[in-house]
């Protein structure tokens, strides 16, 4: 940077500063690229709002309860979350902090959830950023001048209750903007209007957004590059909306679309961050009739690692509470959700679990290398992993419930973990197999039994593409030839890839 000083030392300051924070968020952008970084961050709701939130927000659950709160947060930071997101603090007139003109959504005389919340994150070290909404309910307008008026009131007693506390990172503006085509001024300019009260209120304090709309924006629009550039926010985390599927097949424009926004991000200053959609529904999807549902991490891992690649400051999830359940939990979320399933997988693959790290190079675009497939199609080995849509072309499809490939390796080789990478679409009949069996062989003709592996499907399954890999590891084999056959008691077979390491 001295070097990039002294030969720009005739340029204007705030010319220098702009290309130093550029080369900034570049090196950040490059180094972000370098490793998946886990969900930092979470969302927390405290009102049931409708059927979607039958899991998140139980209405047979206490949500006033602090111990409750001080219980979840600590489990969450457990898990590695330093960020908590209060989406609201109040809605249809009941608030679940001491506030001066609404009623108390808690028992009087008990701690309200935000102080039990702000408590537990002061001692933890964690950060957290405060909703200064909902004046009415969730469909809040901030065209309408009385919501803009009370989250500028929330926002007053809130910074006088929490503004130096340690936890107090910021505020978040909850009244979501939407990029289709482009974020229209009236959501800029409503945003900035609460914005502004809030630096007169907290100097220094950050503000934060997550609009949605990436699936339809035209991001290559000089406006849309303008209407960020033009908010007055220091943070803005992208809502994925993989969870709400807008799209078909939505993961492969939105690793796209996100990639396009961060080179945006590179040039407006404001911090770059990821809310991927950990949620799939049990009915149809985006509607207030459904409820929200653990997706398959094997989804949720694809999110991970395309936002990553896009190169994003910090990923923050909608949602970890409530879908992500400690197993043995005193405040259990709901175990026909499969909360505690996908907990188990999320924390296996924070601990190095070898299935989801091999899936997890697999989105990250690792080159596993090819071999010959001596059985079955060629395209088993050529390096080419399918995307989460079944019409993909690097899918090999099998009927009749078995697939089965030999490889040849060339010679005699070391053999320690064969997977093979797999689609699951309920809709359409594709369902990843039950099992795989691998076999070894030196001449290609006498094969011995290694090693049989079971998968178990997941049962949240009604909307959504996924692809997961079934690991055989820890084989200590050696072999010329490796055979992989896979066992499905129904539904078609598709396959991209075998990988033999």
């Amino acid at each position: 940077f001295s070097i990039f000083l002294q030969a720009n030392n005739t340029y204007p300051l705030l010319f220098m500063k702009r290309k130093l924070l550029f080369l900034l968020l570049m090196l950040s952008s490059l180094a972000a690229k370098a490793e998946v970084k886990p969900i930092g961050g979470t969302f927390i709701n405290f009102f049931w709002q409708d059927e979607r939130n039958n899991y998140m927000n139980q209405r047979n659950v206490d949500q006033s309860d602090p111990q409750r709160w001080a219980c979840k947060i600590g489990e969450l930071h457990e898990m590695g979350v330093d960020i908590l997101i209060i989406v609201t603090v109040a809605n249809e007139g009941r608030a679940m902090y001491p506030c001066s003109f609404m009623e108390h959504g808690y028992p009087e005389g008990r701690k309200s959830p935000v102080d039990a919340i702000m408590d537990t994150a002061d001692s933890l070290g964690m950060k957290v950023f405060i909703g200064c909404g909902w004046a009415r309910d969730q469909l809040d307008d901030l065209t309408d001048p009385y919501v803009i008026e009370t989250n500028r009131h929330f926002m007053d007693e809130l910074a006088e209750l929490y503004s130096r506390r340690p936890s107090f990172e910021g505020w978040y503006i909850p009244v979501e903007g939407c990029f289709i085509p482009y974020l229209s001024d009236y959501a800029v300019q409503g945003v900035n209007k609460i914005s502004a009260h809030a630096r007169e209120l907290t100097p220094g304090i950050k503000v934060l957004i997550s609009p949605y709309g990436l699936f339809g924006a035209d991001i290559e629009n000089p406006l849309f590059e303008k209407s960020i550039c033009d908010l007055d926010v220091d943070i803005i985390a992208y809502q994925d909306e993989v969870g709400c599927v807008r799209e078909q097949f939505p993961m492969k424009n939105m690793k796209e679309h996100f990639r396009q926004v961060g080179e945006i991000h590179k040039k407006a200053g404001i911090e770059f961050w990821a809310n991927i959609e950990t949620f799939t529904w049990d009915r149809e999807a985006n509607n207030w009739y459904s409820t929200l549902v653990p997706a398959a991490f094997g989804r949720v891992l694809s999110q991970l690692v395309g936002v990553n690649r896009a190169g994003v400051d910090k990923v923050v999830s909608f949602i970890v509470y409530s879908l992500f359940d400690k197993p043995g939990s005193p405040y259990p979320a709901g175990q026909r959700i499969y909360a505690n399933d996908l907990y188990n997988d999320y924390m296996a693959w924070m601990n190095g679990d070898p299935r989801w790290k091999m899936l997890e190079e697999i989105f990250s675009g690792k080159d596993f290398g090819t071999h010959k497939v001596t059985a079955g199609p060629q395209a088993l080995s050529d390096g080419k992993f399918g995307w989460e849509d079944p019409n993909d072309e690097a899918w090999c499809e099998f009927e009749g419930g078995k697939m089965e490939c030999v490889i040849d390796l060339g010679s005699k080789k070391d053999i320690s973990k064969v997977g093979a990478h797999f689609c699951d679409y309920y809709r359409e009949g594709v369902i990843i197999p039950q099992c795989i069996e691998v076999e070894v062989s030196n001449d290609g003709r006498h094969f011995t039994k290694v090693k049989t592996v079971t998968y178990e499907n997941w049962p949240n399954k009604y909307l959504d593409c996924w692809t997961d890999v079934i690991l055989a590891d820890e084989l200590n084999a050696r072999g010329r030839y490796v055979k992989v056959t896979a066992i499905s008691a129904r539904g078609r077979i598709l396959c991209s890839e075998v990988v033999v390491e």
